[in-house]
């Protein structure tokens, strides 16, 4: 599965957002294992954004990085301790704008399954593993409807183990299961079982 997925990166067509603004930027890794699993962290409670969330590891770029995979590998190596040598980095996916305003790229890497992640105690609360085949069939517990840059988002909320998988990050697992599973999964158009409170 996941040679097909290499290959189905390697041609997709990611989109990048449009903007009259700039934005400050930043990138994220969405490491998978051999076990065909996603490797995810969950935020230190009282970081001044995204506390206390699940998150792909990732963040601001720095002036010296190079480009943005080179963002990316550096904060999986200082918040998971996850060496950059280590990720065979696949392809980017769609950029995407957080609610902070910072314009977000984010990028498939495979990783090898002796990696021993060690969290970064000022950052990282945890570092967890979910099976792949967790999102097949769209297990979501709720969707939540945003509304920014003129469209509105539904965006499923996930549960795994405790650990809620929502919001942005949510938003690129859409994208990499649909290249993955086929799995159709629209944000722009709510689910059938999708309730709206008026």
């Amino acid at each position: 599965m996941l040679d097909q997925l290499r290959q189905r990166i390697q041609t997709h067509q990611p989109s990048d957002l449009e903007t009259d603004h700039s934005f400050p930027e930043a990138a994220v890794l969405l490491p998978i294992t051999p076990q065909e699993e996603l490797v995810l962290t969950l935020r230190a409670t009282g970081l001044s954004t995204h506390s206390g969330e699940v998150a792909f590891p990732g963040g601001r770029r720095d002036p010296e990085d190079v480009d943005l995979i080179h963002t990316a590998l550096r904060e999986a190596q200082e918040e998971i301790a996850l060496p950059p040598g280590l990720v065979e980095v696949v392809g980017p996916l769609s950029t995407l704008v957080s609610r902070h305003g910072i314009l977000v790229k984010p990028f498939v890497g495979f990783v090898p399954d002796f990696v021993e992640y060690r969290p970064n105690d000022g950052e990282i609360d945890a570092v967890f593993k979910v099976p792949l085949e967790f999102f097949r069939g769209d297990p979501r517990e709720t969707t939540h409807r945003i509304d920014y840059f003129g469209r509105s988002w539904y965006v499923p909320s996930y549960l795994f183990e405790g650990y809620k998988i929502w919001g942005l990050s949510a938003i690129m697992l859409v994208e990499l299961l649909n290249l993955l599973y086929d799995a159709r999964i629209d944000l722009h158009q709510p689910p059938s079982k999708f309730i709206k409170l008026s």
